[in-house]
């Protein structure tokens, strides 16, 4: 079974910085691809960052410069490290997988970012 746990949401102001941790089980974690994705209200889900088992990483457009993510193969968990924070990324963040054909989420942790 898989399970993705995310952690490290929270109240910050703009230009602060917060840093997202997601443990996952239930999978090979080295050679699963890891991703975050974000909600905001009224708005459909998007993606913020990838990481592949090899370590390639993609960032959208919004974030690129401000996030990183990382992965820690021994521990089973993946991070984003956000920094410069604005109000317009205050959402839920969720952590992604898959395994197979099939995705898996993370319950999500709520961001928020005060001007």
């Amino acid at each position: 079974q898989v399970q993705l746990v995310e952690s490290g949401g929270g109240l910050v102001q703009a230009g602060g910085s917060l840093r997202l941790s997601c443990a996952a089980s239930g999978i090979i974690f080295s050679n699963n691809p890891m991703g975050w994705y974000r909600q905001a209200p009224g708005k459909q889900r998007e993606l913020v960052a990838t990481i592949t088992g090899g370590r390639s990483t993609y960032y959208a457009d919004s974030v690129k410069g401000r996030f990183t993510i990382s992965r820690d193969n021994a521990k089973n968990t993946v991070s984003l490290q956000m920094n410069s924070l604005k109000p317009e990324d205050t959402a839920v963040y969720y952590c992604h997988t898959l395994r197979g054909s099939s995705d898996y989420w993370g319950q999500g942790t709520q961001v928020t970012v005060s001007s």
